[in-house]
């Protein structure tokens, strides 16, 4: 027999907890443990008005926006919407079951005004790290770094040839922005060769080819992680070239050691990082260990000897060829002071018979030698070791990273413009990541009994 249809009514009183009906292994409950924002609402305290209006609590907005780059989710009028009628994101945005969601253009009003201003998401960032260290999830011994191209909000085929520069009529925030940085090492002054393509709609993103596939416009995040347990200690934001992603990497080492006293023993990096002045700095001014690959062109595929085939003599300061020849220098520098070069005799290689496969086209061979060999050589040094086997296995941990933030949190291409768009999607995202590796590291405390 079919049963009595269910007809609405409305209740005169009702009893419902949200505490309750959030299970207990849900992710929003094993994060709420280490989001504590009351000291960035005291700092955010100064850029609001004592009298007029009350504004959104920014601790509302906050963790609607840690939910959305939690869980992927990026449009704001969709996580309004999740918000709105997920009950596990009510009960962590600390709603009511009839409590407001903001509108979604309150987030873009708040994004290009205070958020900025106050540096917020930098704030935010920090604050998650604090709590990743106290937690002892940073080791400090360790640290590695990279970056990954990200696509910018810039459509491809709308770019424009970059020796012909932008319009004079051109005007919006990201035109503002990319003047602003024009001077900055980490965006336009990186480089001095232009552009190919300048896109009118974000032109500090940069014109690339990277992948070996079709070029596009991109921005690079720039992680430098400790590689116990892959805790990001610091990103940056900047234009995809190789050279900002360096100068990103010194940064970020400074940072952590002015803010969190975190002074690594080693660096781990690619060859992007290996370059002799990168090495020094590393080693020279920090004393860390340079466990990076270094860059290094010397290698001939032509039967000539390479660099590799001669021998330095740190003694008496010489080179010496296979054949046993000695090549000296006057100390002249060239290359802006960086390089010193070695000669060969003449007469040496003139009765030599190794001359064919040492300089045929060259009166004498000259061998360059960087004013950082030293630091170039223990980088060597330590890539054969054992050591230097383990960081390359290490080294992995980064990439994963880059590989989570693009198919989990779903962060394949900007949705913001402008470097500092870049600079706020790519922090709340790292701020992510370490939210959700601590949920995942530690924990819930069970529960005592009655």
């Amino acid at each position: 027999m079919m049963g009595h249809r269910q007809v609405e009514q409305a209740a005169l009183f009702y009893e419902f907890s949200l505490e309750k009906h959030i299970p207990a292994d849900h992710l929003l409950r094993s994060i709420d443990r280490f989001v504590d924002l009351e000291e960035i609402k005291r700092d955010l305290a100064p850029f609001y008005s004592n009298i007029g209006r009350p504004s959104i609590d920014p601790e509302l907005m906050i963790r609607m926006l840690l939910i959305g780059y939690c869980f992927g989710i990026r449009s704001e009028r969709r996580l309004c919407d999740e918000v709105h009628l997920n009950l596990a994101d009510r009960w962590f945005c600390r709603l009511s079951l009839d409590g407001a969601v903001p509108d979604h253009s309150t987030f873009s009003k708040n994004r290009h005004g205070r958020f900025r201003q106050s540096d917020l998401f930098r704030r935010v960032f920090e604050c998650v790290l604090r709590r990743c260290i106290e937690e002892r999830l940073v080791g400090g011994e360790g640290f590695a770094v990279d970056a990954s191209l990200i696509k910018a909000d810039a459509n491809r085929q709308k770019g424009i040839e970059g020796d012909k520069g932008l319009s004079p009529a051109a005007a919006g925030r990201a035109i503002d922005e990319y003047l602003a940085v024009l001077d900055d090492a980490a965006f336009g002054a990186a480089t001095e060769v232009p552009p190919k393509f300048v896109s009118p709609s974000d032109p500090a993103a940069r014109w690339t080819g990277a992948h070996g596939g079709q070029a596009f416009f991109a921005y690079s995040t720039n992680y430098l992680i400790d590689v116990e347990n892959a805790i990001i200690i610091d990103v940056e934001a900047t234009t995809a070239i190789r050279q900002a992603e360096v100068l990103a990497a010194k940064r970020m080492i400074e940072r952590s050691l002015e803010r969190f006293d975190l002074y690594p023993s080693r660096l781990l990096g690619d060859s992007g990082y290996g370059s002799a002045e990168m090495l020094a700095w590393l080693l020279y001014e920090h004393g860390i260990e340079p466990h990076v690959t270094v860059f290094d062109k010397s290698a001939r595929t032509d039967g000539i000897f390479s660099r590799d085939d001669f021998t330095y003599d740190h003694t008496g300061d010489v080179y010496r060829c296979p054949d046993g020849k000695v090549l000296t220098t006057t100390g002249t520098l060239v290359n802006d002071g960086a390089t010193m070069l070695y000669l060969a005799s003449k007469r040496d290689c003139d009765r030599c018979a190794l001359k064919l496969r040492c300089c045929p086209t060259q009166a004498s061979r000259r061998m360059p030698h960087s004013i950082y060999e030293g630091a170039r050589d223990m980088a060597r040094q330590i890539a054969r070791s054992w050591e230097g086997r383990t960081s390359r296995r290490l080294r992995k941990k980064i990439e994963m990273l880059f590989a989570h933030l693009k198919r989990i949190l779903k962060l394949d291409r900007l949705r913001l413009r402008g470097p500092n768009g870049a600079r706020d999607e790519f922090t709340l995202a790292a701020t992510a990541q370490n939210i959700r590796k601590m949920a995942k590291l530690i924990p819930m405390p069970t529960p005592r009994l009655a």
